[in-house]
């Protein structure tokens, strides 16, 4: 499948995100003759150990917290990233439901990454906001960028690199209160190949969010 790495807004100290900055942000990839495409859509969950329930009460290695992920490309699949022990499972979409009944674990939250794809080139851009389940409040600004003849880790950097670069000094333009990050992320410890697979999304997701969640800043 197509790599992509996943970017995040970080503002400037002082300053918060909101909906001005996705805005501006929106307009930059709109004013580089990309074309529009369709809505998308991810869903990020945070599960907590019911310690409640004896079947995971007492058990030491039982993990604590997993995280859920849903994907647009993969609709059919749901994943689960255990951070502490770099495992990723791959998982029927009906999970959550079975989840759910035993309560075994519960989910304490869900934020969404939303919006609108634009192709430009051999490019796939997704802009959009990050916002929990059933609420407006804007929480973070993301970035997909996708190259879609490589898939190949290794061989993408430098084209990866240098539209990055590119789209750094697009955006500077508009002296916006904040820049986007991309997190290096060390696929092997996960056991992931050289070739991108969805599990490597699911890997930079995680990666995000832990970090935001260390640096206080959704």
């Amino acid at each position: 499948m197509p790599l992509k790495w996943l970017l995040y807004w970080q503002t400037n100290a002082g300053t918060s995100v909101n909906t001005q900055i996705l805005a501006e942000v929106t307009q930059c990839v709109e004013s580089i003759n990309t074309v529009k495409g369709g809505r998308w859509k991810n869903t990020l969950n945070y599960y907590r150990a019911n310690t409640r329930d004896p079947s995971t009460a007492n058990q030491a290695d039982f993990p604590r917290d997993l995280m859920g992920i849903t994907l647009q490309e993969q609709p059919d699949k749901y994943y689960f990233i255990i951070h502490s022990q770099r495992i990723v499972v791959e998982a029927d979409t009906m999970i959550p439901m079975i989840m759910e009944k035993l309560q075994s674990y519960r989910s304490r939250v869900s934020i969404n990454f939303e919006g609108f794809q634009y192709k430009l080139g051999d490019f796939q851009l997704r802009v959009g906001k990050m916002v929990p389940l059933n609420q407006d409040s804007l929480k973070g600004i993301v970035m997909e960028m996708e190259y879609l003849p490589i898939s190949s880790l290794d061989k993408s950097r430098h084209i990866m690199e240098e539209f990055l670069d590119m789209w750094q000094e697009i955006v500077s333009r508009r002296s916006l209160p904040g820049r986007f990050m991309h997190i290096e992320t060390n696929f092997a410890e996960y056991g992931l190949p050289d070739h991108y697979t969805s599990h490597h999304s699911v890997v930079q997701y995680a990666a995000m969010m832990n970090h935001l969640l260390s640096s206080g800043r959704n």
